[in-house]
């Protein structure tokens, strides 16, 4: 789909700060799993979503990509409810999750695995009994069936007799894999990454994108990971979105992204200095 020539405007203008945001959406092939409406979110006088229009489709590992600081993690707290939007809409499986109710809410929220920056480990427990959390918060399940889920997906991130460990003597890089192994242990059908390569070096994030694909190819679902970092866009991401200034450049199609004309596309995904995008 041709990318539209963005018009120029007066200096100053709202016209000219969003010059490069055309909004394109390219088809995906897959209906969505979330959706954003026009959401708008502010705290104080930092507006940091400014009328987001943002599709991310069932079965497909969708990246959202932007500079810091252009409001990518504050998404992930909208989709699960930890924020609300100050106006619009944010849509799970045809659900408006600002609208549901507490009670409500809290059963949706078993649909989601989620994996922070950190992991997000309880320092206070051993691996086994971080990843087998959830599963004695939200469900009735007996400790033998416990047991096999959370021995499968430690098996599956590649901490299999890991269990006894407890966070503190833990590699970053290990430290992912265990969130990453307790994100899973509901069966989720979304799961969300936090700038899961963050504090990585080049290796392990590799690796970590190769298990997101492993994982994935297995589980099936919607995937959505939060990142700056392009190589890892292009390891794993089948659909993209570019974020700025709180609103969508352009999304779609990973191979559609990385081909794109639009000149802020272009720079952001190649890394170049030329372009758009500044050190402001």
């Amino acid at each position: 789909m041709a990318v539209h020539e963005p018009q120029r405007s007066s200096p100053g203008s709202e016209e000219q700060e969003f010059e490069f945001h055309t909004g394109e959406i390219r088809a995906s092939g897959e209906p969505d799993a979330i959706e954003f409406v026009d959401v708008h979110k502010s705290f104080g006088r930092n507006h940091v979503l400014r009328g987001l229009n943002m599709s991310l489709p069932e079965n497909k590992i969708s990246m959202i990509l932007g500079p810091s600081g252009t409001g990518k993690s504050v998404c992930i707290k909208h989709i699960v409810g930890l924020l609300y939007p100050d106006s619009g809409d944010v849509i799970v499986h045809g659900e408006s999750i600002p609208s549901l109710r507490d009670a409500e809410l809290f059963e949706t929220r078993k649909k989601f695995g989620v994996l922070f920056q950190d992991g997000a480990l309880f320092g206070s427990m051993n691996l086994w009994d971080n990843v087998a959390f959830p599963l004695r918060q939200h469900t009735e399940k007996g400790e033998d069936e416990i047991g096999e889920i959370v021995n499968r997906r430690m098996r599956e991130v590649g901490l299999g007799g890991e269990g006894a460990k407890m966070p503190n003597e833990l590699s970053g890089g290990m430290r992912k894999r265990a969130g990453f192994a307790r994100s899973l242990v509901l069966d989720p059908e979304i799961v969300l990454f936090d700038e899961p390569d963050s504090g990585l070096d080049p290796v392990r994030t590799a690796l970590l994108c190769e298990l997101i694909k492993e994982i994935h190819a297995e589980n099936g679902g919607c995937y959505v990971v939060i990142t700056h970092d392009i190589m890892s866009a292009r390891r794993v991401a089948e659909h993209i979105s570019v974020l700025w200034k709180g609103k969508i450049v352009e999304s779609g199609p990973a191979e559609e992204l990385f081909a794109s004309e639009n000149p802020f596309v272009r720079q952001f995904l190649s890394g170049e200095s030329a372009g758009p995008l500044g050190m402001e």
